[in-house]
């Protein structure tokens, strides 16, 4: 089955602002009570919920600059998108559960009197499923930017997007006329993209990474904690905790999302390349070794050394780097996903200055960055338990 890359993801709304309190228990309602009357007194937010006044607005904007600059600006392998609070009817029709209606649509339809029932109501369902979305969450934002984010890097992993925005939830107020109102809040999320065999690695850098950053703003840091649980879907979750003096609160949430929620997404991205997907144990060639820039001479020393090694574990390779004829590199992926090659290993200059090589897999073509002393170790792994299936 073709693997795709997992998603660890991370969502932080700001706290203690309007929209994000979430139910307290009895004993610390008071407390929250207590809170919010000072937060409306001196300003952070409206007494009717209409919005952050002045000290608010400063607040959720220094908290929203330094998440910000923790998460985007100080690091290489994440970056900024932003997408529409909007959503397609497409997409809006099994991903949120709050739509757009042309009010003045609807009032035709309901007052046309050449409709019968049956004509009325698939009038109705026509414009209830043409209806455009607003988003619940920032993910499925991140998701839409994967693929043209991914060429753009030159397919190799791990990445991030970080996105920062409004999102809208159903509110369903207990009100005579049973109208449910629209939530809003103002939610910062990133989607780091990484190997499957590495997520659960990720997942606790990013756990430290987050835990020393919440920290830093804590008057006792000792009241910070982390749980962790399976969710609705079966997925690991991980929540940042604070002990407040009303109660527990959840700060933060990250989650190992898997490549489920990638996988409709890629099929059939590849329908016009030429891929021979023998089965790993059928396939002629497992591996094939090439070299891009840099000194000639080392890098075919690092090539050999690295053939010889995959050579004694009984691994056939493909001894790109000897080829003369002048070739792209894309060229040579093509001709060697015709071949069937289940991966292709890269090296140059940077190799030979940290050790690193890319490693491309044929069936998803994403290529990832690995220590050559590992490339051994990790294709016989892969091997064996594809021979075992």
């Amino acid at each position: 089955m073709t693997r795709l890359p997992s998603c660890v993801r991370r969502c932080q709304p700001s706290v203690l602002l309007p929209g994000l309190l979430q139910a307290q228990p009895v004993s610390s309602y008071a407390w929250t009570q207590e809170l919010t009357k000072l937060c409306q007194q001196r300003h952070f937010i409206m007494e009717d919920d209409s919005g952050y006044g002045p000290l608010g607005t400063e607040l959720r904007n220094n908290l929203a600059e330094l998440w910000w600059r923790s998460v985007v600006s100080l690091r290489e392998q994440v970056f900024g998108i932003n997408t529409l609070h909007q959503q397609r009817p497409a997409a809006a029709a099994t991903s949120t559960p709050i739509g757009l209606i042309d009010k003045n649509a609807l009032h035709t339809i309901l007052h046309d009197s050449q409709l019968n029932k049956e004509e009325m109501a698939k009038s109705i369902e026509s414009l209830l499923h043409n209806q455009i979305g607003l988003r619940t969450s920032l993910l499925q934002g991140a998701l839409e930017h994967y693929v043209p984010s991914l060429a753009l890097l030159n397919r190799k992993l791990p990445f991030g997007l970080a996105e920062m925005g409004t999102c809208y939830r159903p509110i369903h107020a207990q009100e005579p006329n049973g109208n449910v109102k629209t939530g809003e809040s103002f939610m910062a999320s990133l989607v780091w993209f990484c190997s499957p065999r590495t997520s659960a690695q990720w997942l606790e850098y990013w756990l430290r990474q987050r835990m020393l950053w919440w920290r830093k703003f804590a008057v006792s840091p000792s009241d910070f904690s982390s749980s962790e649980l399976q969710n609705a879907d079966g997925n690991r979750e991980v929540r940042i905790q604070y002990n407040f003096s009303g109660g527990t609160e959840t700060l933060e949430t990250l989650c190992s999302l898997g490549d489920e929620v990638l996988v409709s997404r890629c099929v059939g991205s590849k329908a016009k390349l030429q891929v021979l997907k023998l089965h790993p144990s059928l396939t002629p060639v497992k591996v094939a070794l090439d070299m891009g820039r840099g000194p000639t001479n080392e890098l075919r020393q690092v090539c050999e050394g690295l053939l010889q090694e995959l050579l004694e574990r009984a691994i056939s390779v493909w001894p790109g780097y000897l080829e003369t004829a002048s070739i792209s590199m894309e060229q040579q992926l093509v001709r060697y996903d015709e071949m069937g090659v289940l991966f292709t290993i890269m090296v140059n200059d940077v190799t030979l200055e940290n050790g690193i090589a890319q490693l491309r897999n044929r069936d998803t073509s994403i290529r990832e960055m690995m220590h050559i002393s590992e490339i051994s170790s990790f294709l016989t792994k892969y091997i064996t338990a594809e021979r075992r299936m």
